[in-house]
């Protein structure tokens, strides 16, 4: 398998690695500048040349999977029989300088309502390292030609048309995804309100519209859902950041899409 199909497994699976690759070299070495290893928690795939060099790298790697926020390292080997190594000695004269990248679980989001907001939202976030989930009940509003703006997108971009049951698709969704609920009903507003306080693992849930809106559907998830007050607090609402106050879509996805983000800063803590 290929380091670039390695890490694609990695983000499949919604799992953690690093990305180890020989950097330098001087003189002789196993491996030459650019031979890349991908560590897993149990897996490895790929080599930088066997020996010392790729056992310290594979033990700093695991190391770093475990640790909270983990930085790139670059860690330098001289290959002699001079050089005290914790896995024996590689003595081929030359010296390797290796970097270490961490390999995150990448964040999820899934926007429930691709209207004009949530459109404008989807063209911000795309240009995010996530894995963004559509989702609409209207088929008209998620056509290959409606979502041509979102070619060119870094995100992985995943479109679910639900033309019953939008709620459905949060059992479907990554552990730990953050939910924005915008559509343009608000009966199924509110049912994805429910859904998602029924639903495990889910990041934080964010719903738009007034404070209004916002009285019935706390009453409602109160009486008729059986939710608890410390349930029902953890959907966020409003969403975005109240010092911008422009209505227009465009203003309001910029607003929503810095308050996740602010979000995500917060995660790392």
């Amino acid at each position: 398998m290929t380091w670039v199909a390695a890490v694609a497994r990695l983000r499949a699976r919604r799992e953690s690695g690093v990305l180890v690759t020989v950097a330098t070299v001087r003189g002789h070495a196993p491996r030459d500048a650019g031979a890349k290893l991908v560590v897993g928690r149990t897996e490895t795939w790929g080599s930088i040349g066997g020996g010392n060099v790729e056992a310290v790298a594979i033990d700093r790697a695991r190391e770093m999977i475990t640790a909270a926020a983990p930085e790139p390292e670059l860690i330098d080997f001289a290959l002699n029989d001079k050089v005290t190594n914790r896995h024996g000695v590689q003595c081929c004269g030359g010296t390797v300088s290796v970097l270490l990248e961490p390999l995150p679980v990448v964040r999820a989001v899934a926007i429930f309502g691709i209207g004009h907001v949530g459109l404008e939202l989807a063209r911000i976030l795309a240009r995010q390292d996530l894995d963004l989930h559509l989702v609409d009940s209207r088929s008209d509003l998620l056509t290959e030609e409606r979502l041509g703006v979102l070619a060119d997108a870094v995100a992985q971009v995943r479109v679910h048309h639900t033309p019953l049951l939008p709620e459905e698709v949060l059992a479907e969704l990554p552990p730990g995804t953050h939910v924005l609920i915008m559509t343009h009903d608000h009966a199924e507003d509110a049912a994805l309100c429910d859904a998602a306080l029924r639903t495990p693992g889910l990041g934080s849930v964010g719903l738009i519209g007034s404070a209004a809106k916002w009285a019935r559907f706390r009453q409602r998830l109160r009486t008729e859902g059986g939710h608890d007050e410390a349930a029902v607090d953890r959907i966020r609402t409003p969403i975005g950041m109240p010092e911008i106050t422009g209505k227009e879509p465009a203003t309001i996805a910029v607003s929503v899409a810095a308050d996740l983000l602010r979000t995500f800063e917060a995660d790392r803590r």
